[in-house]
């Protein structure tokens, strides 16, 4: 009797939890999950810049770090191929931010190659577009690139920038021939020796040395083009007009992963590889140390994000001035400065 007692008692409490649980806000009919405040998170789909290497791990820093959640999102984020790659799945609505080289923004919006597209946030203040190589391909100075090969993808700023840097550098352009790669592979491309050289961000040096296991070489774009910025995150104009509260959000949580990823690269590292099993946390980590200075402006007490509509009008004169550029453009077409962050 006493056993009969004892196994009702315990079918009774194991229903009773079964409620319980039934009822938890974590646990509801939806399965949907919830920002603090209850409500439903609205889902987001991110692009990384290219691939997923240390410079992009400030995204997964947001997430992991709750920042996205307490801003209202859930977010999936997807490895980006390069800021041509991006623009046309941001404006193709696969995708709602992302962040791209704004060089290579303005280059494809002034050549009519993209649309509907606009910047709301700095990522880095300065171009760290480059050509990467490594000891033993006779490459020291841009004009050594000539009669080389160089990888990169269709989409990359670095490829697309590459005839203006030629231009300004002295270069013959039509004596470097270019293949195509993906971004993950480029990298073990060099390191092979099918090519001379690849497209990559100077901050790369240390994901390339990891992989090659060859001192790299960097020609950095910068040293030829000043007053250039580096990426930039974009959205389509369909949301910048109709979100406007949702797009200043996210780019708050955004940029607030970006500033714990600079300050903690160690950490930020490990969180990438908790999310991507092929990352390498030490060079992750290397990657953002070196990036700090490219994200922070040189202006003292400049905010985080901030796009001056200055630097990109000396921007956008700078590429019409080698010929880059088949129409003229104001800042203002491909950058929302009410959603930017202010100065």
């Amino acid at each position: 009797m006493r056993r009969l007692t004892r196994t009702v008692a315990a079918a009774a409490l194991a229903t009773a939890l079964a409620l319980v649980s039934g009822c938890s806000s974590d646990s509801d009919k939806s399965g949907e999950p919830k920002a603090a405040g209850g409500a439903a998170l609205e889902k987001v789909t991110y692009l990384t810049s290219f691939g997923n290497f240390g410079r992009d791990s400030y995204a997964w820093v947001a997430k992991e770090k709750g920042f996205f959640k307490e801003a209202g999102f859930d977010v999936d984020i997807k490895p980006g191929q390069g800021s041509g790659d991006v623009i046309k799945l941001v404006t193709g609505g696969q995708a709602d931010f992302g962040p791209i080289d704004l060089t290579g923004g303005i280059l494809e919006f002034g050549n009519g190659q993209a649309k509907d597209f606009v910047a709301v946030a700095a990522i880095q203040q300065r171009t760290m577009a480059a050509i990467v190589s490594v000891e033993g391909k006779n490459i020291a100075t841009p004009k050594d690139l000539e009669g080389k090969k160089i990888a990169d993808t269709p989409f990359s700023v670095v490829r697309k920038l590459f005839p203006t840097y030629a231009r300004l550098a002295g270069i013959d352009a039509s004596k470097v021939t270019w293949v195509n790669g993906e971004a993950a592979g480029l990298i073990g491309m060099l390191g092979t020796g099918a090519v001379d050289g690849i497209g990559q961000f100077v901050v790369g040096q240390p994901t390339v040395e990891a992989v090659a296991k060859k001192k790299p070489v960097v020609l950095p774009y910068s040293n030829v083009m000043t007053d250039l910025y580096g990426n930039a995150l974009i959205t389509s104009t369909r949301i910048a007009k109709e979100k406007p509260d949702m797009v200043k959000r996210f780019t708050a949580a955004l940029l607030k992963g970006l500033e714990y990823a600079l300050a903690h690269p160690e950490e930020a590292g490990q969180i990438l590889k908790k999310n991507v099993a092929a990352a390498n946390p030490q060079a992750a980590a290397a990657e953002l140390q070196l990036m700090a200075a490219y994200v922070r402006s040189s202006n003292s007490g400049t905010a985080l994000g901030t796009l001056d509509q200055g630097r990109v009008a000396k921007s956008i004169a700078l590429l019409q001035g080698a010929g880059a550029l088949k129409q003229n453009i104001t800042p203002d077409q491909i950058i929302d400065f009410n959603l930017a962050p202010k100065a």
